[in-house]
């Protein structure tokens, strides 16, 4: 998933032959999960038809402050759609509209709804290679980038006067991976590294059966998630599930048993930044796993159980810089309990959850946490949707990181 899922994306459209690039660009834009509304100058429309734009966007295109519907003006707030946007992205941005831009020159609903913006702006100049050489030109660039507007760099090629040179319009692909790169770069946790764990894991009594538990992985799946959409790199090891994540920074490791999670963990635990364990990790295995299908012969069956490795004490007696967070499902003396795991364990952080909480624990989109320091701290957060709690959680660890 990109980082532009769930973004309002505007897209100014000026009278330039690279306009016919911007279909592809619109559609690369949806894709993404942006929402996305096209503006358009009155000559744009010259070089691409609003009604192709309009069905890729899925929104009508506005290129006037009035639009004539059965003698009636209906009135286009420029305001409300400054406002309405996260990002702004002028392509092409010819010679014309970035003298407008550099200067103020309201004389469309481009340019209006441009000043009235309050997000980032992004734009593609595109035009011919004397127009691009241009002092003023040149100038209007200087300018705009002065006033913080982000320069998506033209390209060297071939372009429409038959000339070869620079002035050519960044490629649609290369324009998204710009501003996804840019968006990136920006947030809290880009250049960190966070290993999660997740999920619960199976421990094989025979070839068909296991010793498990009632964990979904949704929690540790929304941790990863909402690390990766702060920035991070995210390396998430997870058990038997069937959620899936979203974003693609997020290296995906599946695994079974315990001794899997335990080798998957500590192969990876020397590279990152901080590790969220929290996967529900089977206590005890069988300690002669049958090779064959046990057959129902007796009316009981007794198994000799031992315990699994303890991933995260072994990880907090090698931990260096790494910033360590467990978790700890309790059903009584909770907090004394939580406690001891955090000392014992060497942790920085344990969130603490109880059963005894409605709404709390496993297989629900739920869940109510308190947050345990090393200084015991803590912190008691409501009940809250697993998405809204995995924000709170990488909340902490930023504020760990940047302690």
């Amino acid at each position: 998933m990109s980082i532009l899922r769930g973004k309002h994306i505007l897209l100014g459209i000026s009278a330039g032959i690279a306009a016919y690039k911007t279909a592809f660009l619109v559609r690369l834009l949806v894709k993404t999960g942006a929402e996305v509304r096209v503006i358009m100058t009155p000559s744009a429309k010259d070089f691409i038809t609003p009604l192709t734009l309009s069905t890729l966007s899925n929104y009508p295109v506005i290129s006037d402050f009035t639009d004539d519907e059965d003698d009636n003006a209906v009135w286009n707030n420029h305001v409300e759609l400054g406002l309405w946007a996260d990002l702004f992205v002028v392509a092409p941005a010819t010679a014309n509209t970035l003298s407008k831009m550099a200067s103020g020159n309201s004389d469309n609903f481009l340019i209006a709804t441009y000043l009235s913006a309050k997000c980032p702006v992004y734009f593609a100049p595109a035009m011919d290679l004397d127009m691009y050489k241009h002092p003023t030109t040149q100038k209007a660039l200087e300018t705009l980038q002065s006033y913080g507007n982000i320069l998506i760099p033209s390209t060297f090629g071939e372009l429409a006067s038959g000339l070869v040179g620079m002035g050519r319009m960044a490629e649609p692909e290369s324009i998204v991976e710009t501003i996804e790169q840019h968006l990136i770069e920006g947030l809290p946790l880009y250049g960190k590294k966070i290993l999660v764990t997740a999920g619960p894991t199976h421990e094989a009594i025979d070839p068909v059966r296991y010793i498990g538990n009632h964990s979904s992985g949704r929690m540790g799946f929304e941790i990863a998630n909402s690390a990766a959409q702060l920035g991070a790199e995210v390396v998430l090891i997870t058990g038997p599930t069937h959620y899936k994540a979203h974003y693609d920074s997020i290296q995906t490791i599946p695994i079974l048993s315990a001794r899997d999670m335990y080798d998957a963990a500590h192969q990876n635990f020397d590279a990152v930044d901080a590790a969220i364990l929290s996967a529900a990790v089977a206590d005890y295995r069988p300690k002669f796993p049958a090779l064959s299908k046990i057959k129902k012969k007796n009316t009981t069956l007794t198994l000799e159980l031992e315990k699994t490795e303890d991933i995260l004490a072994s990880l907090g007696e090698k931990k260096e810089k790494q910033i360590l967070i467990g978790f700890a499902l309790e059903t009584e003396n909770e907090v004394a309990n939580a406690i001891k795991k955090l000392k014992s364990k060497n942790l920085d952080l344990i969130v603490l959850n109880s059963l005894n909480d409605d709404g709390a624990g496993f297989g629900g989109s739920t869940n109510k946490i308190s947050i345990i320091d090393k200084d015991l701290n803590q912190k008691d957060y409501p009940l809250k949707s697993k998405s809204e709690v995995a924000t709170d959680i990488i909340n902490e660890l930023i504020n760990e990181l940047n302690a």
